[in-house]
């Protein structure tokens, strides 16, 4: 048994140590927000934070998981609350919507650790992170908008 945190919740699972932690998250707790891309940590849908750090969690094996807390985009707020969330809503950023799980995981990141980033801090902590439909724009837009709804505009 492995214990986990996950999204602030104490758990065990019965799985093998190397388990990727996205099939624990996906298979074992029923957790689907979070999306199987590539599976070699290229694209990003996998994103979930691991102490507060943005992870690629169809290559972190689950017990590297294991002593640290977990977060999932259904962890990060759970009324769609977060600054991140709010700026994705309100800037109609998804088309498809696959990877923005992702996406969104890498800014709130992002904007964790660097309150007002500017337009290199974004592209550099989102470039591990592939949009097929190209709303990169709309993206780099919603962290800055994120960024001032953090701070209260």
């Amino acid at each position: 048994m492995i214990k986990l945190n996950v999204n602030g919740k104490d758990t065990e699972v019965d799985v093998d140590s190397d388990t990727p932690l996205l099939w624990v998250l996906r298979d074992t707790l029923g957790l689907t927000g979070t999306k199987y891309g590539c599976g070699a940590a290229l694209c990003g849908a996998c994103t979930v934070h691991l102490d507060g750090q943005a992870v690629r969690s169809c290559r972190t094996p689950v017990s590297a998981a294991a002593a640290g807390k977990i977060t999932t985009i259904e962890g990060l707020s759970s009324d769609r609350s977060h600054p991140v969330q709010k700026a994705w809503i309100e800037l109609d950023v998804p088309q498809c919507g696959y990877c923005q799980s992702g996406q969104i995981m890498s800014a709130a990141a992002l904007l964790a650790h660097t309150p007002q980033p500017s337009d290199a801090d974004i592209d550099a902590a989102m470039s591990g992170n592939i949009c097929r439909c190209g709303t990169y724009q709309r993206i780099r837009a919603a962290i800055h908008r994120a960024a001032q709804l953090k701070s209260g505009g």
